[in-house]
Parts: C-alpha cells; structure tokens; sequence
C-alpha cells in the first residue's frame, strides 16, 4: 500500500472523528446554571417638599393620566400633588382629603387614612418597588409613614406588631415614624409595587433598624 496514500487516510479519519464528537457533545443537554437570588428594588421615582399638612384626615389618592405632561401639569397645580411615569402608566398621586378628584384624571385608588406627625418640613416621596418571590429589604425606618397599593404580586411588611399582606389591585396604609420594618415579596409572581411617603424632609429618608 502506498505509505501516503495511508497518512492521507489517517488525517481524514481523525478529521472526521473529530467533526462527530463535536455534535455529539452540541448535542447533549446544557447543564443547569442556579441563578443568582433575584434582589428587592427601590428607585424614587417622584418627590415634593411641603411646609406644612392639609387639614383633616389626609389620604392618598392614586389617579391615572393619558399623558405624563398632563399629570405633570395637574401636579403644578397642587402643593400636595406629584406626577410619575412607572410600569407603563402615568401616575398622579395626591395627599388630601378623602374623596376628592383631579380634572382629567381616572381614579385608581385612595389610600388612608395616613398617619400624620409634627415636622419642620414635609417630604412627599414616591418610590417604585419590584423584586422576585421571597425578596426582601434589610430591616430599616423611616421618618414618617408609608402607604402601598400594589400592582402585581404579593407584598409583605413584617413589624414589631406582626405581618401584613396585601395583593395586586390592593391598598395598605403603613405605620407611623420609625417603626422598624422588612419589607418582601412574599406572593408566587414577581412583585411590582408604587410606595407614598410622607416624611420628615430635615432627617434621612431611610435607616438601619433592628427588630427588639
């Protein structure tokens, strides 16, 4: 046999093993990477600082726009007013009496009563929240009180006093100044929620806190 024509067998079938190994590992199954554990998220989304409360029982009120420059607008108007745009839908969200409406606007919800408190200035914050099932915050206080009305999922707030829930399409009115909380999404689907503050504008906006 010519000793070249077999070196040129030998490189073709080491050629051709090769080439099939390599689809038969393509085609094996990947293995299974473990995610990473999903994290609880918090962005300010809108703020407003106010010199002194309205009157009376205040709650917040939750009003959808057609267009952010209407909420926008709506906002200006009103000291106690601030406009957003968060999980594709224009938000107005208002601290006043209970009852009232804004011109132009559908309402989603009323949240209250807020529990109120003495302060040398106001801050009205607006936060959007998100986070996976059994996400949670670090425990932590806040100057004032906290209200929440959920879009999607489940929310949980763990509290000296014990643990609330709420759903999506609910409402919860959270407690007063410096009560320490953990805050989680504690439902089967990711959580996707809009926070009303209303704070102490002259002190942190959060804080460490421990559970006694």
């Amino acid at each position: 046999m010519n000793p070249r024509r077999s070196d040129t067998w030998y490189v073709v079938w080491h050629v051709v093993a090769w080439v099939v190994s390599l689809f038969v590992i393509a085609s094996l199954p990947s293995p299974t990477i473990a995610a990473e554990p999903g994290q609880f998220v918090v962005s300010p989304v809108a703020e407003k600082k106010l010199n002194g409360l309205p009157s009376g029982p205040l709650y917040w009120r939750i009003e959808n726009f057609p267009a952010l420059d209407q909420a926008q607008s709506a906002a200006a108007a009103s000291p106690t007013s601030v406009a957003a745009a968060v999980s594709g839908k224009v938000w107005l969200f208002t601290l006043g009496q209970k009852g009232g409406t804004t011109p132009g606007g559908t309402k989603a919800a009323e949240v209250g009563p807020v529990p109120v408190f003495a302060a040398p200035e106001y801050l009205l914050r607006i936060n959007h929240a998100s986070g996976p099932p059994n996400s949670k915050t670090p425990v932590h206080s806040h100057p004032g009180s906290e209200s929440f009305y959920v879009l999607a999922g489940q929310v949980s707030q763990r509290t000296p006093h014990g643990v609330n829930r709420t759903d999506a399409g609910q409402s919860m009115v959270g407690h007063g100044p410096d009560m320490p909380m953990e805050v989680s999404s504690s439902g089967t689907t990711d959580l996707d929620q809009l926070v009303m503050f209303l704070l102490d504008a002259t002190r942190p906006a959060s804080v460490p806190a421990k559970f006694e």
